[in-house]
């Protein structure tokens, strides 16, 4: 169509001519009646459109289908983090709710771009090595997948994190470390990146909470689920199937985002320091911190858990909030939940030398049941975690029973194997 000022001229004269609603088809017929080839139109991001302003854009290449590909581009890519069926538009001009079906109904194939394999993400690595001389350690190419599962953004992002924002790795003589990975991981979680962010966002809406919550406290199985929330969370790239079939969180790094999110108001609202809870030799004292929560929900449970939008997780997000409070000034927080688990894991890497293992559990059956159940599964994630000392945590949500009731500490040693037991 000419030159740019030509091109910014003739938009302003369509612009005026057929209004805002009208306008980019207009365009899209002018620059295809000029083009000596077929258009192929790209629109990246299209859903960071809303309202009236996406449905119009949606209607307008909808209208100009029938004009291709003498007037109107031959073929329209739009890129975004949704099936397009699954928009819902709340239209302010009509005062209604749009579908994305409806309002552009000439779609011809949904495509999903799918994870890298773990020889994909070593080849990547391979092609910085290549470039600039950098290697990447055996073990920080695992934990490169293993925190990603190939999650194309994240693959993307830990690795530029590492070998451009951390400044020690600026120096391409420095090979990339395993302890690198896991920090450009908690680098990108703590600023709450764009995509990590318009993750966190999602979490708001109610049918994503509708599979997340179950998830989150372990205690649904699918067959209770709607299917198209399901497939609305693998579209978003929220969930998908493990190799077993069983729905999980994609990755290590959404697993850890999820809950984060979800407690990160309240985390700040929790007057706790942790100089409070390190003992004079710099180690964690996890007895203290958990007699501590203890009193903590006792006093504010009923309060802070129906402040929570996913309520039925919400005592296993209160003591992660508190616990992420206290770790964040020296320690990390690794995560273990999923769909049927009937229970939560969390490991809390103090420092080289301390790992404290926790697990959650709702009082579903027996107290008694629920303990030795408890004990069983607790000392699995005991032994993988290399530790000879657990915490087991027992949430009441018995509306009918006194707090006197609900409270309780036992100290049980079984073997080799010592469990710290909170009734809450």
């Amino acid at each position: 169509m000419g030159s740019s000022t030509k091109f910014d001229e003739k938009w302003e004269a369509v612009l005026k001519k057929s209004g805002a609603f009208a306008a980019f088809s207009e365009m899209l017929s002018l620059w295809s009646a000029h083009s000596e080839k077929p258009v192929v139109l790209l629109i990246d991001e299209i859903d960071a459109l809303v309202g009236d302003t996406l449905i119009s854009v949606l209607r307008q290449l909808r209208e100009g289908y029938n004009d291709r590909p003498d007037h109107f581009p031959s073929s329209v890519l739009l890129c975004g983090v949704r099936d397009i069926r699954d928009y819902r538009i709340h239209s302010e001009r009509e005062k209604s709710i749009i579908t994305g079906g409806s309002a552009f109904n000439v779609k011809a194939k949904s495509l999903r771009l799918g994870d890298f394999n773990f020889e994909e993400v070593l080849g990547l690595t391979f092609q910085h090595e290549t470039e600039t001389g950098q290697k990447f350690t055996k073990e920080a190419v695992n934990a490169l997948w293993d925190n990603t599962c190939g999650q194309p953004w994240l693959v993307n992002a830990l690795c530029y994190e590492v070998t451009f924002e951390m400044r020690e790795f600026r120096e391409r003589t420095k090979e990339i470390p395993f302890d690198a990975i896991l920090q450009a991981r908690e680098n990108l979680i703590q600023r709450r990146e764009t995509h990590l962010d318009q993750l966190a966002d999602k979490l708001k809406e109610e049918r994503v909470r509708r599979v997340i919550e179950p998830i989150l406290s372990g205690e649904t199985s699918e067959s209770s689920f709607n299917m198209p929330d399901i497939e609305y969370l693998v579209d978003l790239g929220l969930i998908r199937r493990d190799v077993n079939g069983n729905l999980d969180i994609s990755n290590p790094i959404y697993r850890e985002v999820i809950p984060r999110e979800l407690i990160a108001a309240w985390q700040s609202g929790m007057y706790q320091k942790p100089s409070w809870y390190i003992t004079e030799t710099g180690r964690l004292d996890m007895h203290k911190l958990m007699q501590k929560f203890q009193e903590f929900f006792r006093e504010n449970s009923e309060h802070w858990v129906e402040r929570f939008q996913y309520k039925e997780a919400g005592p296993h997000l209160l003591l992660q909030a508190f616990l992420q409070r206290i770790i964040n000034g020296g320690g990390r927080i690794d995560r273990e939940y999923g769909l049927g688990k009937k229970r939560v894991d969390i490991m809390v890497q103090w420092s080289e030398a301390q790992k404290e293992v926790i697990e959650l559990k709702i009082l579903r059956k027996s107290l008694e049941k629920t303990i030795d159940e408890g004990k069983r599964q607790l000392a699995s994630y005991m032994e993988r975690c290399g530790v000879n000392s657990g915490h087991l945590v027992i949430f009441d949500r018995s509306v009918d029973k006194e707090w006197d009731e609900k409270i309780f500490y036992r100290e049980v040693m079984e073997s080799t194997r010592k469990f710290f037991i909170w009734g809450m």
